[in-house]
């Protein structure tokens, strides 16, 4: 059973483990590839975030981060970061986090949702986002270099709450 809740002190190196697969990885999220443990937690964690776990079994398999997009009269939009662990792929902890984002998201007052920076081959989390009814509100051709694909275009996603 899956159970989606805040993070915890007692969390943290499962979080840390889980961002630096994605991040070594490479290919969904820009940040340098041999960005620290301890640095991508602080990314992570940084301050205006609340930041969830994704637990099933006792073992955290997937983590996101809440917060407003922008401030002042951008605030109303929220944003959020989502990584599931690589063993986990395919079984619902991506569309768990998701589903949990949104509820949280209109329970904090926000009016919409908003995915800044989406790698068009990450076909998986295009469709994934698509299924929760975010629409592709923009393209930025080119503006990730992939691992295996070379310079990718990048989503800006969108949906209201």
């Amino acid at each position: 059973m899956l159970k989606v809740r805040p993070a915890e002190a007692t969390d943290l190196p499962a979080v840390q483990q889980i961002l630096e697969a994605a991040i070594r990885g490479g290919d969904t999220y820009a940040l340098p590839r041999d960005m620290s443990g301890s640095d991508a937690l602080t990314w992570w964690f940084a301050s205006g975030q609340e930041v969830f776990v994704a637990e099933s079994v006792g073992r955290i398999v997937g983590t996101y981060f809440l917060r407003a997009n922008q401030r002042g009269g951008g605030s109303h939009v929220a944003n959020c970061g989502y990584i599931a662990a690589a063993t986990e792929s395919g079984k619902g902890v991506g569309s768990a986090m998701c589903a949990d984002s949104l509820e949280r998201a209109r329970e904090r007052g926000f009016r919409a949702m908003q995915f800044n920076f989406v790698v068009s081959v990450n076909h998986r989390a295009v469709r994934l986002w698509q299924h929760f009814d975010f629409e592709i509100v923009g393209r930025l051709p080119e503006a990730f270099l992939h691992p295996i694909h070379g310079y990718v275009d990048v989503y800006v996603m969108y949906r209201k709450l």
